[in-house]
């Protein structure tokens, strides 16, 4: 077979098709090694031809898709083995044949050596972990992998880690994005220079492969993609042709990853024209072929190129090759007709469902460039590959190949353009796009590599139009949701806008396109061509204007509106990021004079889209009522280019501003939306619902507000300086609603305002104008005054953590440009204006972050309340401000009162702006200020503080900024002359400010008291016309002013007159006249603004004649005038300061200040004033009283509470300092008295109606997580740290307790040790009581309240209904007095002996009980459900230790372990030692004692057959023969030498009945210290060395008859030592016992040490078990002195022992049969056990008696050393890297949080983890959100986080990705809250986790 192939290959003639199936299967290599070398060949056109035809053959096998067509093919197809079986095949072929022959890894490693790798180039998908470097980056989308990060040095940069949200590539080694000192080692070195040149046969093959293998891709691309029918979505379907696909685009992707030599390759095939020609033209004679590229032209066809007549499509769709583009470019334009509005029905049909009756507009326009949408000719592999990936909707494997080629350079280019020619295209898919999201993600991750490239997206921009190809597809984009805009003139508006609520907005669709545009606007060269071609301004100014007056509002006047909209959201993020930041993008390169010319013509052209705008809503003068949009962006532009120009620039602001009447059309719409503000905030549009509110807020929400807010007053405030400044402020006034307002009259009427809103739209006006006139921003500051003004105004609201500063802080919307928060600046200035407090912890357990706070100075001198009202989103913070103001005040003793805002300095104007401050000196102004100031000093109603405080604010403003000082004598003498029409003679406010007005003429309704007070003059008609011709009387209408002079600045530009006066839309409302009852009447006033504030003065002091000027005394202060005791202060102090800055500017002020002020004035309505004064005067006096009434009511209550709390905690323990003589006064001991907090009655606990405790019982491991070692764990951060968990004291108590079941008898072996290391139950209180029958009651309430709690009232859970603590059941108190004084004071006399048999009968007395079982009380039943809700509280496996279930001694060990449990945990609370002493820690908590009668009551229905009580074996010798017996047929008994002593103790008593007698306790003590002294003897022989027992035995001997023999430890060492090795406990001592044994030399003091550490724990646990039997207290002591306070305490030490000679602990023993005696019958039952078992008997002997406390794991100092090692770590349990992964911080474990791949029986792997580790408790560290989790049982909640940053705050979900560092203290707290287990107590949020975490 083979040679007849060769011979078919070695002739000339082709090969027949007809080749048999098994050709195939020739050896692949082979053939590829033989064509290889006839490709060599220098005439190589045969093997060419031949290859073709292989790979003809092979590749159209690989078509399962298309049916094949003839049945040879499915033969060749490999015997049919089904489609998968076929393309595998191929691909196997393809491999074989790029190889030649070699083997493919080969061939991939031979390709990999000649990468030249200068570029990384690592292509990622979403939620990939990068870094960015801000100090390296030259692009602000640089972005780098975490390895190059790692690699390069980044220390000190401004970097932080992120997960990408679309997907990106790394950056290392383009200088184009990143500077080179970024670089990694990898990339830093120019390679290219060193890698040899590639060879030629080297990728021969591949050369005439790949492009077969491609093509045939494209096939399989064509022939699966239907259109999809028009209502069927066929997602499903394409996935299904990808996923067939899958393994040959891998393939591609695997070839871009052996490097530049191959991506060359793949290059040249890519971009190849020849190639793609040749194979795809489908004229071949192939059917197949043909089919798929009718396929194509179809799938091109119906690709969104939708212009209405088909057959230009057809014309467009291959221009023949004579025609110019142009030619056809003009041809399109030429059928669209110019602005027509047609709306095209295939635009209906998807869109019009959701917009009810508004109709679409469709807009064609013949500016546009029609062959930017609708032509696609296709060239090469490339464009089209990427019009099949655009058409599958961006499938990820082809984005990833795509973008893996992007390091081969001239690919780059080629595929830019490319993208650049399909955009349109890609616009048309993205809209019909069901995955809009998943798709705009994929499209940014390609667009962001190419167009942050400056140099290439130049290149674009000259040779592929780039820029007018976005602007056209952004332009296209939103014209299909365009509807007619309602602004103004409903019926004649010819403007359209978009419409917010179509899904393109909603779903903020237009993203991907919105952000490419500005990032290629952030490229200098690109900006220019941009700013310089007018044809692109003027297309994209017709694209803001569809979003000037988007989503307007109108006020709903009746009834509240049913369906609040939230298409707010849309439009505001529309407007920012389609409107300001491509204007910021272009701001940004207007920064130097040269680019004065830009400036121009965005201003020119902005001008004429707004002068268009103005015409197509119709608009006259004056703005429709009662409507609002918050969106002007072409106001915007313009304003923020104006502010560029005359900041940057040096331009002449007058050169680039309009005409007057211009400028009076821009005011209107600004300054409506600053009235709808203050209308909103007087909840004027309360049935709008709440999103009106939504919108206000976010108007001035600071990332909104630098592109709104800024802009708006800005514009303002330029048109307020160029117009007539009465006609402004009348025209604030009038859109205010207040204009009726402002009378001298005591009563108005107000056409257009309820009453009720007419104080705070006044006070909103007066502020609106503080603001435009106080705000600098743009009128002056430099950029870091700017920052720092915005700093101090964040920090004075609150304290702020740094995130939220940088949060706050309005950046620059474009991230190129500007200050970026976190740069350089941002630093210093935080660190000038504020002081870091570190974080903190309160007591109550609430972690505070590290927070900045305003420096004293700040308050002092830079406190700015104008910009804190400017800022707020909240009206709460701007009150938050001031009190944090007051309280500084108030703390440096500069003001003790309320104070006011204080007035501050502003920064210079800059000259252009000049003509603002003529605002504050215009008439208008000065009688607007007059009437306020003269209505409050009347008492007027709807006047606040507020308004005079803004007053005030103004006048202060227009003395500092007054022209020059005026001549005084000039004004003097033309003053009468001047006033004819007018109130004041000049528009000077310090001259108006003295200029007395006499008579005022208003009009009032008839019913005004000003009415009835006929004056005089007004009778006499004659009289009435004196006065008017004096012109003293004046009447003044704010209204017609404006009027009178928009009438002049309209006839100025007379040339329009004509056509301008048209019907005003809106004077309903305007004249003040028009409401008919009004009347005249003529007011005498007689005062001057100086005059009212002298009285305004008198009348805030509360004192006649208050003012005294200041400089009467000191002359001084005019020559100094500033003084800093007038920088704060009331308004008092503000009236002052302000008189003295009068007196300052003008000597005839200050003449007639001391006039007035020498006159004693009397009240101007001398009834009215004095009343107000008493009024004022006794609201006072009154509420003072009011103050110290509450005060001392408060004390009171607080006292109250104090005992109350101190009664109630001192429930259950005795006090402590019971004087001694209770004794003698012995009857008086009466019963515990208890108060039940639900029914408040106080009584003692009885049997019918007990009273119990409210304790929280939880399951607890942590006493088993003690260690032995000091040296604490630390959490594993590599693959070699593991943590093992057999050195845990849970650990080491199981494997002695199974040791003991393997050779021992059962129920001896669950005597002998105890349990409750894991799982032990803990049982803890809040001290307070309550009836049981009030508890159940309670229960039921819970269980009927709706409310959501954070407990399951089904298991049980409550709170404390006092203390709201956390609890799940109720310990009942045993009825009888608290505590057994009587017995334990009187010592007994009685001999130990005498005792020990008291003891023996007590405890063989069967229910000896007071309360006997068999009558069932309330106690007993409540006593016995407590005791099944204590073993409910853990889980069966940490109560079952039996080998036989269900035996008795298994609850009879739990329950004398829940003792031990509780007695262990309190001592590891103290510290692990008693050192401290005093009274419990839990004082007065603790619940020890009721549990030990709980516990005692049910040991004592299990009595110890008295055969096998340890009792008496511990106080009885026995016949030594029985013992033997019967040890051969059953398991022996514990030796009691094996036995734990503690565990014996509580057995001991718990068998006792109760109440217990001291001297019965302390016998049980003393004779079971014997036993634990002789164990600690035994141990110590086993640890020592031969030699050493040899020495003892012998040195002991010696003393054995001495008369204290049995009280010295040598004596007892010895005799043990000859004791036991009669048996073969010495005797296994091989060498490899020798490295056990500790090589220490015992001396007589290291052995006593031993001893006493030996028996401390037992000491310990029996102390405290004596302070809570008996009440006694503990005394403290020091260390080293602990053994013999604590035997002394408990009576083990004779009273008379002297103190002088060194302690030995043997002194306590007290034998209660002879020593040796009962020594050698103890060791006897060790001996008989080791004769079989030495090894075990030894383990046995040595017990571990010191644990350390316990400790969570010790974490790194750096957060990201955890983050690289776990987060991409591999679960152990399903091998998968988790998408939550965390770690437990007790044992180390590694588990998936929400895993449902690791869930067992429908719990995942973090709950179950929380029951095996720590019986229901588990502390994780969710390792990708750094915070720490914890779960209780069913519950779980966040705790925070234990790393913080540098600014010391959290960073939750890594979002900010800055270094973390850990918090000791935090951990510290987490710790504490762990091992005292007050998770329960101190965490407030808990949710239940329904075992899915």
């Amino acid at each position: 077979m083979a040679a007849a192939a060769a011979a078919a290959v070695g002739g000339p003639q082709p090969p027949q098709p007809e080749l048999p199936a098994p050709g195939l299967a020739l050896d692949k290599a082979a053939t590829a090694a033989h064509l290889k070398a006839a490709l060599s060949r220098p005439d190589n056109r045969a093997g060419a031809e031949e290859l073709q035809a292989l790979l003809e053959r092979v590749l159209s096998a690989e078509r399962p898709l298309a049916a094949a067509a003839d049945g040879e093919e499915a033969a060749a197809a490999g015997g049919g083995g089904g489609p998968g079986a076929a393309e595998e095949e191929a691909l196997e072929w393809c491999k074989c044949l790029l190889a030649g022959g070699g083997g493919y890894d080969e061939f991939c490693a031979a390709v990999r050596a000649y990468d030249p790798a200068a570029l990384c180039g690592l292509v990622w998908t979403a939620n990939f972990v990068a870094y960015r470097c801000r100090t390296c980056g030259i692009s602000p989308c640089m972005s780098l992998c975490a390895e190059c990060f790692h690699q390069g040095d980044h220390t000190g940069h401004d970097f932080n880690m992120f997960r990408s949200q679309a997907g990106g590539a790394c950056d290392c080694g383009d200088s184009n994005v990143m500077r080179e000192s970024g670089f990694c080692k990898r990339h830093q070195i120019k390679s290219s220079s060193n890698i040899p040149c590639v060879p030629k046969d080297l990728l021969m093959m591949s050369e005439f492969v790949l492009p077969r293998f491609i093509f045939c891709l494209i096939q399989y691309l064509r022939e699966g993609y239907n259109e999809p029918a028009a209502d069927v979505p066929s997602e499903k379907d394409l996935n299904k042709v990808l996923q067939l696909l899958e393994p040959q685009i891998s393939f591609l992707e695997d070839l871009t990853k052996m490097g530049g030599a191959m991506r060359s390759v793949l290059t040249q095939v890519l971009t190849n024209q020849q190639n793609y020609k040749d194979l795809t033209s489908g004229l071949g004679e192939n059917a197949c072929a043909k089919k798929s590229h009718e396929k194509y032209l179809i799938a091109l066809k119906s690709s969104g190129l939708t212009y209405p007549e088909d057959k230009l499509v057809y014309g467009l769709q291959e221009p023949s090759a004579g025609t110019s583009t142009l030619a056809v470019q003009g041809f399109a334009g030429a059928t669209g007709t110019l602005g027509q509005l047609d709306s095209s029905d295939e635009e209906d049909q998807d869109g019009s469902q959701g917009l009810g009756k508004r109709k679409r507009v469709k807009l064609s326009s013949s500016t546009k460039d029609q062959s930017i949408m609708d032509v696609l000719k296709h060239k090469s592999f490339l464009e089209e590959l990427l019009f099949w990936t655009i058409k599958y909707e961006f499938p990820q494997k082809m984005v990833t190949f795509l973008l893996n080629m992007l390091p081969d350079q001239e690919y780059k280019v080629a595929f830019t353009k490319t993208f650049v020619q399909h955009y349109a295209f890609i616009m048309k898919t993205l809209k019909k796009s069901h995955e809009s999201d998943t798709m705009s993600n994929r499209i940014v991750h390609i667009s962001v590599q190419l167009f942050s490239n400056e140099e290439l997206a130049r290149q674009v921009t000259e040779e592929c139009q780039l820029l007018d190809i976005m602007v056209t597809v952004l332009l296209y984009m939103m014209e299909s949701c365009l509807i007619k805009s309602e602004l103004q003139d409903e019926e004649n508006s010819l403007h359209v806008v978009v419409n917010c609520g179509e899904a393109l907005l909603k779903n903020n669709t237009y993203w991907p396109l919105v952000s490419d545009f500005i990032n290629i606007l952030s490229h200098q060269s690109v900006a220019k061509r941009f700013l310089e071609d007018h044809g692109l301004l003027v297309t994209w100014m017709n694209f803001v204007s569809f979003f000037q007056g988007m989503n307007l509002n109108k006020r709903e006047l009746n009834e509240h509106v049913e369906f609040e909209s939230q298409t707010y959201y849309a439009a505001f993020a529309a407007e920012l990021e389609a409107c300001a930041q491509p204007m910021w993008g272009l701001l940004s390169h207007c920064k130097v004079r040269e680019t004065q010319e830009y400036t121009r013509n965005v201003v020119r052209y902005c001008l004429e889209a707004l002068q268009d705008w103005f015409d197509a809503i119709n608009f006259v003068d004056e703005p429709a009522p009662n409507q609002v949009t918050f969106h002007l962006p072409l106001h915007r532009y313009y304003a923020m280019f104006l502010s560029k120009a005359v900041k940057c620039q040096e331009l002449d602001l007058d050169s680039v501003l309009p005409d007057q009447e211009m400028l009076m059309k821009l005011m209107i719409h600004p300054l409506q939306i600053q009235a709808s503000l203050a209308e909103i905030h007087s909840n004027m549009w309360v049935r709008n619902g709440l999103q009106i509110k939504g919108q206000a807020m976010t108007y001035v929400q600071s990332h909104f507000c630098n592109s709104m807010i800024d802009p708006d007053i800005y514009l303002l405030q330029v048109c307020a300086s160029r117009l007539d400044p009465d006609y402004f402020i009348s025209s604030v006034f009038e859109r205010f609603k207040v204009v009726d307002l402002l009378t001298m009259a005591s009563q108005h009427q107000n056409t257009v305002l309820d009453a009720e809103h007419e104080r705070s739209m006044l006070e909103g006006a007066l502020t609106f104008l503080v603001i435009l006139l106080s705000l600098r921003l743009h009128l002056g500051m430099s950029d870091d005054e700017i920052l720092r003004a915005e700093m101090v105004a964040q920090l004075c609201m609150n304290d702020r953590t740094h995130s939220s500063l940088i949060h706050h802080i309005p950046e620059n919307p474009n991230p190129k440009s500007g200050i970026i928060p976190g740069s350089y600046s941002f630093e210093s200035v935080l660190s000038a204006v504020a002081d870091f407090k570190a974080p903190v912890f309160e007591p109550g357990g609430s972690m505070q972050q590290g927070m900045y706070t305003p420096k004293a100075e700040v308050w002092d001198q830079e406190f700015d309340p104008v910009m804190v009202i400017l800022r707020t989103v909240y009206r709460r913070d701007v009150q938050s401000a001031m009190d944090r103001y007051t309280a500084f005040l108030k703390q440096s003793g500069k003001f003790p009162g309320n104070p006011w805002p204080p007035y501050k300095k502003r920064t210079p104007l800059h000259p252009s702006y000049k003509g603002l401050m003529r605002l504050l000196h215009c008439k208008t102004l000065h009688i607007v200020l007059f009437t306020l100031l003269y209505k409050i000093l009347m008492d007027h109603q709807n006047l606040s503080e507020h308004v005079l405080c803004m007053v005030l604010y103004l006048i202060e403003l227009g003395l500092e900024n007054s022209a020059e000082e005026e001549s005084d004598e000039e004004a003097s003498v033309c003053g009468p002359e001047r006033c004819h029409d007018s109130w004041f003679p000049g528009s000077n406010l310090v001259s108006n400010m003295r200029h007395f007005i006499n008579y005022v003429r208003v009009r009032v309704p008839e019913t005004a008291p000003e009415v009835k007070r006929d004056s005089p003059a007004s009778t006499s008609s004659d009289s009435l016309s004196s006065l008017h011709n004096s012109g003293t009387a004046q009447v003044f209408s704010l209204v017609a002013e404006r009027r009178k002079k928009f009438q002049e600045i309209i006839n100025r530009s007379s040339s329009e007159a004509n056509q301008v006066v048209r019907p005003k839309t809106s004077n309903k409302w305007s004249a003040p006249g028009s409401a008919p009852q009004l009347t005249t009447a003529i007011l005498e006033i007689k005062e001057s603004i100086l005059s009212l504030l002298i009285k305004l003065h008198h009348k805030l002091s509360g004192k006649q004649n208050s003012y005294y000027p200041p400089w009467l005394d000191d002359i001084e202060i005019l020559i100094q005038p500033e003084i800093p005791k007038y920088n704060h202060g009331d308004g008092i102090t503000a009236v002052e300061r302000i008189l003295l800055k009068a007196a300052l500017q003008s000597r005839m002020n200050k003449r007639i200040i001391e006039e007035i002020c020498r006159k004693v004035t009397p009240p101007v309505p001398p009834k009215k004033i004095t009343a107000a004064e008493k009024k004022t005067l006794d609201k006072e006096e009154r509420r003072q009283k009011a103050r110290e009434r509450q005060q001392k009511l408060l004390a009171e209550f607080a006292s109250r509470q104090k005992s109350f709390m101190e009664t109630a905690m001192d429930v259950d323990s005795p006090e402590n300092d019971i004087p001694m003589e209770i004794a003698t006064a012995e009857p008086q001991v009466s019963e515990a008295v208890y108060d039940c907090v639900i029914c408040g009655q106080s009584g003692p606990s009885s049997e019918d109606r007990p009273t119990g405790l409210v304790v929280l019982l939880q399951a607890s491991s942590v006493l088993g997580q003690c260690r032995d070692n000091i040296e604490p764990k630390k959490l594993p951060i590599t693959e070699e740290e593991q943590i093992y968990p057999w050195d845990t004291c849970a650990a080491v108590h199981d494997v002695r307790l199974s040791l003991l079941q393997r050779y021992f008898k059962d129920s001896s072996c669950l005597l002998a040790v105890s349990i409750g290391w894991e799982g032990g139950v803990y049982v803890q209180t809040c001290g307070h009581t309550l009836h049981i029958d009030c508890h159940k009651s309670y229960m039921e309430s819970l269980r009927n309240d709706q409310v959501l709690q954070g407990f399951s009232v089904d298991k049980g859970e409550f709170t404390c209904p006092l203390c709201r603590q956390f609890a799940n059941s109720v310990l009942p108190c045993y009825p009888g007095s608290n505590v057994e004084s009587n017995l334990w004071q009187r010592p007994s006399n009685k001999s130990i002996q005498d005792l020990i048999k008291e003891v023996e009968e007590l405890q063989g007395r069967p229910g000896a009980f007071p309360v006997s079982i068999s009558s069932e009380t309330n106690l007993s039943k409540e006593m016995e459900s407590v005791m099944k809700d204590i073993k409910n509280t853990t889980q069966k496996k940490y109560r079952d230790y039996s080998k036989t279930p269900g035996s008795p001694d298994n609850d009879f060990l739990f329950m004398y372990s829940v003792a031990r449990t509780n007695l262990e945990l309190e001592l590891i609370h103290r510290g692990g030692n008693l050192c401290s002493g005093g009274a419990s820690t839990a004082g007065k908590r603790s619940c020890l004692n009721q549990l030990f009668h709980v516990l005692a009551l049910h040991m004592r229905l299990y009595s110890i057959d008295s055969e096998y009580n340890p009792w008496r074996k511990l106080t009885q010798l026995v016949e030594e023969m029985n013992s033997q017996q019967g040890n051969e047929e059953q398991q022996p008994e514990v030796p009691i030498l094996y036995h734990d002593v503690t565990s014996l103790l509580l057995i001991q008593i718990l068998m006792m009945p109760q109440p217990l007698r001291k001297d019965h306790f302390t016998c049980i003590v003393k004779v079971l210290f014997t036993l634990l002294y002789t164990q600690a003897l035994v141990a110590l022989s086993v640890k020592c060395n031969e030699e050493d027992r040899l020495a003892w035995k012998h040195t002991g001997a010696l003393k054995k008859n001495a008369c204290d023999a049995e009280k010295s430890y040598e004596v007892l060492l010895s005799f043990v030592i000859s004791e036991l090795s009669k048996g073969k406990l010495y005797h296994e001592e091989g060498t490899q016992e020798c490295a056990m044994v500790s090589p220490i030399a015992w001396s007589p003091e290291s052995m006593e040490k031993y001893l006493q550490d030996f028996c401390l724990p037992f000491l310990r646990i029996t102390s405290l078990l004596q302070h809570h039997l008996f009440g006694e207290d503990l005394p403290s002591c020091q260390e080293e002195e602990e053994f013999s306070v604590l035997s002394s305490c408990l009576g083990l030490l004779p009273t008379f022992y002297q103190t002088e000679h060194p302690f030995i602990s043997a002194s306590c023993l007290d034998w209660p049969v002879p020593a040796f005696d009962i020594i050698s019958q103890w060791c006897f039952e060790i001996n008989s056990f080791t004769e079989r078992h030495a090894e075990q008997g030894k383990a046995l002997l040595i017990q571990e008696s010191r644990w350390k406390l316990p400790h969570l794991l010790q974490l790194p100092e750096n957060y990201n050393t955890i983050f690289q090692y776990y987060h991409r770590k591999t679960c152990s349990v399903c091998t998968k890297v988790p998408k939550d992964p965390a770690v437990c911080l007790v044992c180390g474990t590694f588990v998936c949080l929400k895993g449902l791949c690791c869930k067992q029986q429908s719990y995942c792997e973090c709950v179950l983890h929380s029951q095996n580790c720590g019986a229901g408790t588990g502390i994780f560290l969710l390792i990708n959100a750094s915070v720490i989790i914890i779960i209780r049982g069913h519950r779980f909640c966040l705790w925070g986080s234990v790393y913080l940053d540098a600014h010391g705050e959290e960073d939750r979900d890594l979002r900010r990705g800055k270094p973390l560092y850990i918090c000791k203290e935090r951990y510290k707290v987490l710790e504490q809250q762990w091992i005292s287990h007050t998770f329960d107590h101190i965490n407030k949020r808990w949710g239940p986790h329904y075992n899915g975490l």
